[in-house]
């Protein structure tokens, strides 16, 4: 009987073991299948990432984003990531540095994503030693609670071009650097004075909001967008390459004075307003030289406006006074003439530095195809 006894509980000795290595042994494989074999062999955790994105960068970190640049970094990515595109690898391998010490972190569009692991093998080749893959990507890094994208010097320009709704904040010093040059269509909230100024953020939470400073070595830029969202915006980015870079690639730049446009504007009879015919022929020629704002209620300019105007309820215009443009003249309208015009003052008391503020003072109507009349004063 003790002999059977043994042999009892050898056996199940036996088969607890095996279990025991066949979970092993499942786990080995889920964790094998889990990883393509065209997966890196070095990767890292967003924790990994977030220890060396930092305001500046160390020398010695270079995070990379192996997405194509148009479709993909333009529009958004890991702030301080440089663009290197997979496919155009061999011809930008000289933009990483010449120290093959130095950690490369490179990362693509997620765990499905081969691009980041192909840039990674490829400079292993090339001799570098510390290389990661951060395999969940930008779209890991973007749902962590608080992140941000940043965009590029480009993909700025085409909402400036395009007239998209938004408003481009930099974040620097006003006296020291924004008003002696700025990036047009800017207003300025130094970050300094963002608590002091948050009323001129607009009142819609998920409007487009861009922030930029003195480019990759900057935090002030970063530091804004943060507090913006913590204000609860949802659409928040920041232009990391910042000024520097925009006079470097598009040599266009504002100054705190309005400049000098081939729009030149005509006064009306009544200060402040404008020349009725004049306004007439430049909204038939030019009407992008000018900055609308249809000052009606949201209900009024649904019905119907100028296709070039943005509308700024007269009762916002307070709180949304920084969309205000400094590089271009600005134009007040709505039906009569009256809250164009209380506009129009509002402006001269809050920001008397806006010396090409303008209104049409007389009635308007507004069709919803963007055509409008004027019924001219007496």
């Amino acid at each position: 009987m003790k002999t059977k006894h043994i042999k009892t509980y050898s056996t199940a000795l036996i088969v607890a073991a095996a279990m025991v290595l066949g979970v092993a042994g499942l786990a080995l494989a889920a964790d094998t299948a889990a990883k393509p074999d065209w997966f890196f062999n070095d990767l890292v955790d967003i924790a990994f990432v977030k220890q060396h994105v930092q305001v500046p960068m160390d020398e010695n970190i270079t995070l990379i984003d192996s997405r194509p640049k148009r479709a993909k970094y333009d529009l958004g990515h890991i702030p301080m990531a440089i663009s290197i595109p997979d496919m155009e690898f061999d011809e930008n391998a000289g933009k990483l540095p010449k120290n093959k010490d130095n950690l490369l972190i490179f990362y693509c569009e997620g765990p499905e994503c081969k691009l980041s692991h192909n840039s990674a093998k490829k400079a292993v080749k090339l001799g570098y030693k510390n290389v990661k893959v951060y395999a969940d990507g930008f779209p890991g890094w973007m749902k962590e609670s608080g992140h941000y994208p940043s965009v590029s010097g480009e993909y700025v320009k085409k909402q400036i071009d395009s007239g998209t709704d938004m408003l481009l904040m930099d974040s620097r010093p006003k006296r020291t650097k924004f008003d002696k040059g700025h990036i047009p269509g800017a207003v300025s909230i130094p970050d300094s004075e963002f608590e002091q100024m948050t009323g001129q953020l607009p009142q819609d939470k998920n409007k487009l909001l861009i922030f930029y400073c003195e480019g990759y070595q900057c935090k002030l830029s970063h530091k804004s967008a943060q507090r913006a969202i913590a204000l609860g915006f949802t659409n928040v980015k920041v232009y990391s390459a910042g000024y520097p870079e925009w006079i470097e690639k598009f040599g266009v730049a504002g100054t705190g004075e309005t400049k000098k446009t081939a729009t030149k504007l005509k006064s009306g009879k009544e200060e402040g307003s404008i020349d009725i015919a004049d306004f007439e022929k430049i909204m038939k020629e030019n009407p992008e030289s000018l900055f609308l704002v249809d000052v009606r209620d949201a209900d009024e300019f649904a019905k119907g406006s100028l296709k070039t105007a943005v509308n700024i309820p007269v009762d916002q215009l307070k709180k949304r006074i920084a969309e205000l443009p400094t590089d271009k003249p600005v134009v007040f309208i709505c039906g009569t003439g009256a809250r164009s015009g209380e506009s129009f003052y509002m402006v001269q008391d809050l920001r008397p530095e806006m010396k090409s503020v303008y209104y049409v003072e007389a009635g308007m109507t507004f069709k919803k195809d963007g055509s409008f009349e004027i019924a001219k004063p007496k």
